[in-house]
């Protein structure tokens, strides 16, 4: 006779009981995460700077330039990424820099993502140098999801010379934070057994999902680890946070049903977008480049996350009397860049809106997306493509911060204490904005 016993941890919510019964049904998930992939792949290029401390940044030529990778040398340094060169500088003298490749990256990315389906078909970007995969089924064939992650850091070391963490655990979220614990070029399980242990104590901000302004406001209440989310009262949690609120409740106590999905299955981009209904209505000129500026950034970052380029730009303009009105221009060449999306927006708003007509809704999307990323015209020349090469890399270097201490931590000063309702959330995606009437 087989006995069963049921762990119920002391919570108001069902929830956490339901998740414990699903124990003999848990599933295998790996999280690999490679290890300074920026720097790994720069360095495939210039071996001679492997004994040496180096970094990736998004203007070796300027001192307030930000670090976007560093290898293992110049972490021991203490050089951290997102900081100033300079301040890396500081502490590393002898740091050497290299100019980031988005090609490059995109193409190892593809490398990486065909080995991980030599073990499974259920492999899932998260994003260029991350993937969950669920080898669950894969086990008869590897052996133990421990065996399979230490398997496939060995092969991702020996066919690219390149290292990866892995998480191995029964959900997705814990599998991420598992490949978090311990770096670089290690495997990590955490189980049921011992998520508590190794999660609880950390700080609350650690938790995947909670960024830097969530952090802050949670701090603030008294709420320091990811234990301390885990014990609190769910209800409390959803009525400070929203929704949000009861997710990083279900996470802190290992709750997390979603899926991987099959590498096959992942269906192409066709469009990228972002719209806002304002406070007040749009009436100035000032207010609609304050306006565009805020969603094209968003859509220019969605773009580049998601490894897409616009050959197009789509306005849509909604006035008082809620009429809709859409237009569209092909760009001279694809981009992910904020700046030229506006250009194009703005003057799509010009040519297609009487000046000073109120606009209450504005909705713009970058349209027939390729993710061949080189595919430009030879139509940039000397100071343009400079110009070119100088906003991407600015923008690049906002998407880390904004990954690093999450999206509200840098934006564009004309966007900053807007009165038209556009906010940037904490650990959002993008502006959002409200409108009562």
């Amino acid at each position: 006779m087989v006995i069963y016993f049921r762990v119920i941890l002391i919570s108001r919510d069902r929830k956490v009981e339901n998740n414990m019964n699903s124990y003999k049904k848990d599933r295998v998930i790996l999280h690999c995460d490679m290890n300074g992939f920026f720097a790994s792949v720069e360095l495939l290029d210039h071996p001679e700077l492997r004994d040496k401390p180096m970094a990736v940044s998004g203007d070796p030529d300027s001192r307030h330039g930000i670090i976007l990778a560093k290898n293992q040398i110049a972490k021991n340094y203490g050089v951290t990424t997102a900081e100033t060169i300079w301040k890396a500088k500081q502490k590393c003298p002898d740091l050497v820099l290299v100019r980031p490749h988005m090609d490059k990256y995109k193409f190892y990315c593809s490398k990486i993502n065909k080995i991980y389906q030599r073990f499974t078909d259920m492999v899932e970007p998260f994003s260029i140098d991350e993937s969950w995969l669920d080898v669950t089924a894969s086990r008869s064939l590897f052996g133990s999801g421990r065996e399979i992650a230490d398997t496939i850091r060995n092969t991702v070391r020996k066919e690219l010379g390149m290292t990866l963490s892995a998480g191995v655990s029964f959900n997705k979220v814990l599998a991420k934070m598992g490949s978090e614990y311990k770096k670089p070029d290690a495997t990590t399980v955490i189980s049921r057994e011992n998520f508590r242990e190794l999660l609880w104590p950390l700080p609350a901000g650690e938790l995947f999902g909670v960024g830097h302004a969530t952090s802050d406001k949670l701090r603030s209440l008294g709420i320091l680890t990811i234990g301390d989310i885990a014990s609190a009262d769910r209800k409390y949690l959803l009525n400070i946070f929203g929704k949000q609120g009861g997710i990083m409740w279900e996470y802190a106590n290992g709750i997390d049903d979603s899926p991987v999905s099959l590498y096959s299955d992942r269906e192409p981009v066709k469009s990228v977008g972002n719209g806002v209904t304002f406070r007040r209505d749009l009436v100035t000129g000032s207010d609609i480049a304050t306006a565009v500026k805020a969603l094209s950034d968003t859509v220019a970052g969605r773009l580049r996350k998601y490894g897409y380029k616009a050959r197009g730009v789509k306005v849509d303009i909604k006035d008082t009397y809620f009429k809709v009105i859409s237009r569209q221009k092909q760009l001279d060449n694809p981009s992910w860049l904020s700046e030229e999306l506006a250009e194009a927006s703005m003057e799509i708003i010009n040519a297609s809106w009487q000046k000073g007509a109120p606009i209450r809704m504005l909705t713009i999307t970058g349209i027939n997306l390729t993710d061949e990323t080189d595919q430009e015209q030879l139509s940039f020349f000397g100071n343009d493509l400079k110009h070119r090469e100088q906003t991407e890399k600015a923008e690049m270097t906002m998407d880390l911060i904004r990954k690093k201490y999450g999206t509200a931590s840098i934006g564009f000063a004309s966007v900053i204490n807007n009165d038209l309702g556009i906010t940037i959330k904490g650990d959002g995606d993008g502006p959002s904005g409200r409108r009562d009437d």
